[in-house]
């Protein structure tokens, strides 16, 4: 693992910091697998609802189902570095996003984009984790990120991004944390196997998450999770619907007062 103030250095200058050999190859395997189980179950939601004819290779929201997905977010591997990257604030999951990577196939992350509308200079609005479950070569479309722009408000020429991007090479096993300003793209799997990922995001507690994953996984499930992971599945800074859950002591409200 990495010193906190090179993690420090690389995530204000360049945007980004990658850790090696963070996995165990059995780990790594069971993750390529669960990630590819939720993007066949995902899939599914978007052909029921017409959104696309034959799902585009990419999962959303994929937790709950007691799999090493969930165990890699109950391990809090970057806990000190998301830490510090939120100055010692709370903070939350805001998604949890498998990625097949699948060959010849395009769709929506191989745009130029960012994680984030939003904007608000020298903020740590919001952080982004990629975990590649198998290598990330330049033939099979590693990620492709433009060093530095996560300063920048306003999306990259295409000509300039193609011209001066970075790309994130790395042994399955590798994670890199990167600002979810960044600006960034998937390259295009051109080889005949998968290039299979699992993409989380966080972000400070106070702000709302992509999914209500505290309502979604329900309180049974809360109560057999470690403090530490209750509060990253947003189980502390929950928004109440009734005036009865409004009314309640401190220590039996949904939201806590020390989440922003």
């Amino acid at each position: 693992m990495m010193n906190l103030a090179l993690f420090k250095e690389n995530m204000d200058v360049h945007g980004y910091c990658v850790f090696t050999n963070t996995l165990s190859d059995d780990f790594i395997q069971r993750l390529n697998n669960d990630c590819l189980k939720w993007v066949d179950i995902c899939e599914q939601y978007q052909i029921k609802a017409g959104i696309n004819a034959l799902g585009d290779g990419t999962a959303h929201h994929s937790v709950g189902s007691q799999d090493s997905i969930d165990s890699f977010i109950d391990k809090h591997l970057f806990h000190e570095y998301l830490n510090l990257y939120f100055n010692n604030a709370p903070y939350i999951l805001h998604a949890c996003n498998p990625v097949g990577g699948l060959p010849k196939k395009l769709n929506y992350v191989h745009n130029i984009h960012r994680d984030t509308r939003t904007f608000i200079p020298e903020y740590h609005f919001r952080i982004n984790m990629l975990v590649m479950l198998n290598d990330f070569t330049e033939e099979n479309g590693a990620t492709q990120v433009l060093v530095g722009s996560h300063r920048s408000s306003e999306p990259p020429d295409e000509e300039f991004f193609n011209e001066n991007y970075v790309q994130l090479l790395g042994r399955a096993g590798t994670v890199v944390l990167f600002d979810s300003y960044l600006w960034h793209r998937a390259g295009l799997n051109v080889t005949e196997k998968n290039r299979v990922a699992l993409t989380l995001s966080y972000g400070p507690a106070f702000i709302k998450p992509q999914m209500d994953y505290a309502r979604l996984l329900g309180e049974t499930y809360g109560h057999v999770l470690s403090e530490l992971t209750r509060q990253v599945l947003g189980y502390n800074s929950r928004v109440p619907t009734s005036l009865s859950e409004w009314y309640q002591k401190p220590e039996h409200r949904l939201y806590h007062s020390n989440q922003g």
